[in-house]
């Protein structure tokens, strides 16, 4: 019962953040020249077009379950962008990278301003309301921080790639096919030497965000 009812306030945020990140980089290289996305279906607010059966669902449960229901993470199919077919591919390519984070921050400033809602809501609803609003602001803006680490394919490394000189530039995609492995590998593997990067650095930038969307809002979350 525990579980399904922390299933119940995590799983819509994680749904929401994840389909919106990728519908956003979609429409994005669509904007810049690049329609792959659009061909494949992957410009869609439709979350089964963008679930992954590791990242959307294992993982996501298996943190929940590890951490009796307070933690839940996870991510989606990349959406297929062709950079070569952007109208200047180094320039644009940021901003498509950009605008999957750009999408959570979006989403997070919107679910604070929920909150101011669902604070009129009475009973055992608002409170449901409430905690997946807060879950809302903490999942988007821990996928935003983490999809900013600049290592390609995050798109954090994809803005870097797009910002550095060629040569430097060049050095860095050459990351990308084992990229998400180096990255997922640091944080899962390092705390057992006592290197915490999620604890000392993920997390305190969510924070940061969360407490900005708190600001700006009106609405401490």
């Amino acid at each position: 019962m525990e579980f399904v009812q922390a299933l119940s306030i995590w799983a819509l945020p994680v749904l929401f953040a994840i389909t919106l990140h990728e519908a956003a980089h979609g429409y994005a290289a669509l904007r810049f020249g690049d329609d792959t996305a659009l061909k494949a279906g992957r410009i869609s607010l439709n979350p089964l077009r963008h679930i992954d059966l590791i990242g959307t669902i294992i993982l996501p449960a298996l943190l929940l379950l590890a951490s009796g229901g307070r933690i839940m993470f996870g991510f989606a199919k990349p959406v297929p962008v062709d950079f070569g077919r952007l109208r200047n591919p180094k320039r644009d390519m940021i901003w498509v990278a950009l605008a999957g984070p750009g999408a959570n921050l979006f989403m997070a400033l919107v679910a604070g301003l929920a909150l101011h809602l669902a604070d009129g809501v009475a009973g055992e609803a608002g409170l449901w309301l409430v905690a997946n609003f807060q879950n809302a602001i903490l999942i988007n803006a821990l996928l935003a921080v983490f999809n900013m680490i600049p290592i390609p394919p995050l798109d954090g490394g994809r803005v870097a790639v797009g910002l550095l000189p060629r040569g430097p530039a060049i050095a860095l995609s050459r990351i990308e096919p084992v990229g998400i492995f180096l990255v997922l590998g640091a944080l899962f593997l390092l705390p057992q030497i006592g290197v915490d990067l999620f604890g000392t650095i993920i997390l305190p930038l969510a924070d940061l965000l969360v407490g900005f969307v708190g600001v700006v809002t009106g609405h401490a979350v």
